[in-house]
């Protein structure tokens, strides 16, 4: 069931994309179809808050309208709210309306143990940094295949490229470190994932798609000009 607020906002997505080039939205996904497709997708059910998901839109959007956006179709979206023993990343399909994946991604080992409350945006502070990137290319660095972040918010994450945050594989994303450790295990800023799903997940959404890091981080909240 949709509350009058949650109408009120995809109504507003929609009419904001209509109406500023967010071309592909425009003709392929009606209003109806905006307005279940949390439901549709079951993203409560893997955990995902409705509240989260209405601000990745409001952010997918905007980096719509500003034209930063080569593949309009994937949303990725990292809760950092969730512990780090919880399938926290979720890649979607909007255009689809599919879960492409849903699984374990690493925080900064600095941002906290299990549970992320730190971030930062300075190099060599082994913090995750929040808010709204968009995907590049992919490459072969010193963790393997790896895929470079732009982040899109001034002061909040515009510093990802030259601290080297990226996406990447590695062996301490994994249940057996979780069961082993109590936690799974942190990276120096990256939202890194299980080696075997590295290849696959940088595959699909490299490129230009929009990959959110959120946690409800009071300053971040009132600085963001995206939600």
């Amino acid at each position: 069931m949709f509350s009058i607020k949650k109408i009120f906002l995809l109504s507003f997505i929609l009419f904001f994309a209509a109406t500023s080039g967010f071309s592909k939205f425009e003709n392929k996904v009606a209003l109806p179809d905006l307005r279940c497709i949390y439901d549709v997708l079951q993203l409560a059910e893997l955990g995902l808050d409705e509240a989260i998901f209405d601000r990745a839109l409001l952010g997918f959007a905007a980096l719509q309208n500003q034209q930063c956006l080569q593949n309009t179709s994937l949303l990725s979206i990292v809760d950092l709210s969730q512990s780090s023993n919880s399938k926290r990343l979720y890649v979607i399909d909007m255009e689809n309306k599919k879960v492409l994946f849903n699984t374990y991604v690493a925080h900064g080992r600095n941002s906290g143990e299990e549970f992320a409350h730190s971030f930062a945006n300075v190099a060599e502070s082994f913090k995750s940094s929040i808010g709204f990137y968009v995907t590049g290319n992919s490459y072969d660095g010193a963790c393997g295949l790896s895929m470079k972040l732009q982040g899109m918010e001034q002061g909040i994450n515009d510093a990802a490229e030259p601290r080297g945050i990226v996406m990447h594989g590695a062996k301490y994303v994994s249940e057996s470190f979780i069961k082993q450790n109590g936690r799974l295990g942190r990276s120096q800023g990256c939202p890194a994932v299980a080696e075997e799903l590295c290849k696959p997940i940088v595959n699909c959404i490299k490129e230009g798609s929009c990959f959110f890091m959120f946690y409800p981080d009071s300053n971040y909240l009132k600085a963001s000009v995206m939600m």
